[in-house]
């Protein structure tokens, strides 16, 4: 007796896979922006950094991979701090605790008023920088350092 056997599979259910279960999704960069809505210097960082994931989840030209945006009004935990600070360097201390001298002084500071934790401050944390203040060419170079 014989039998036909096609190489291609029969088109039922049973045979078709779903092959997207197999296929790992790259996980998106984690940018942070540590926000204040009653500072325009803020605003200004959150529009621009809305506008880059914007283009960059439509692929856009000179855009830089996708990344998962988080604004948040919340202040960082005292690790997060710790993590910003050597993040931005001893000279950038002052820029992201007020009147801070050092590491040890701006936890210090930090721990004894949250509100002394200035904002706006943009923290990539997967490429290990982040940005305190508004300065738009900085940004779009921490944006564009991992394209």
């Amino acid at each position: 007796m014989f039998r036909f056997v096609s190489a291609s599979r029969p088109q039922s259910p049973l045979w078709t896979l779903n092959y997207s279960r197999f296929t790992q999704r790259k996980t998106l960069d984690p940018i942070t922006l540590f926000h204040k809505a009653s500072s325009p210097a803020s605003v200004r960082v959150a529009s621009l950094l809305q506008k880059a994931s914007a283009d960059a989840a439509a692929e856009t030209p000179n855009s830089r991979e996708q990344f998962e945006l988080n604004i948040t009004e919340e202040p960082p935990t005292d690790d997060q701090v710790k993590t910003i600070l050597e993040y931005v360097g001893t000279s950038r201390i002052a820029d992201v605790v007020k009147g801070a001298k050092d590491e040890k002084d701006a936890l210090r500071k930090f721990k004894e008023s949250k509100g002394n934790f200035v904002r706006p401050v943009v923290v990539d944390w997967n490429n290990g920088a982040a940005i305190a203040g508004d300065n738009e060419s900085e940004i779009l170079k921490l944006l564009n350092a991992q394209k």
